[in-house]
């Protein structure tokens, strides 16, 4: 069996709670004021996003680093389509890759890219296991 990952998450009364995380770090979740909280925290669908671009732009990063490329900046756009019917979920998920600078090279951005998303990111592999993604790269030049 390989490693796991235990998560604590606590009621904090109304529709908030607190989750903690392997860095030490708590993270609060609460439901709008639409669904009877008081939008104090993150939605859970919507982290389940940023979990998806911060897992592929830590790959990313990393590649960034160790390919020596030259990204003055780096940004990803995740726009998720939730089904109609109960229970909702993302059936289409669009990850938008957005470099900028004046010396991109684009092939090794790119192959970047493809690394995290055919090979290294496990959360877009579990995405993978029940919405249609699409993959777009984006270069921004200066």
């Amino acid at each position: 069996m390989g490693a796991t990952n235990h998560i604590s998450t606590k009621w904090k009364g109304g529709m908030a709670f607190e989750s903690n995380n392997p860095s030490g770090l708590n993270v609060t979740i609460d439901a709008g004021p639409e669904d009877g909280g008081e939008g104090k925290g993150l939605r859970p669908k919507a982290l389940m996003l940023s979990g998806l671009a911060g897992c592929s732009g830590l790959d990313v990063a990393s590649l960034i680093t160790k390919m020596k490329l030259e990204v003055d900046d780096f940004s990803i756009e995740t726009i998720a389509n939730l089904t109609d019917e109960h229970p909702r979920y993302y059936d289409r998920v669009a990850i938008e890759y957005h470099f900028h600078g004046s010396n991109l090279n684009e092939e090794k951005l790119q192959r970047a890219v493809d690394l995290s998303v055919e090979k290294y990111c496990g959360v877009m592999e579990m995405f993978r296991r029940f919405a249609e993604l699409e993959i777009k790269t984006v270069f921004h030049k200066k």
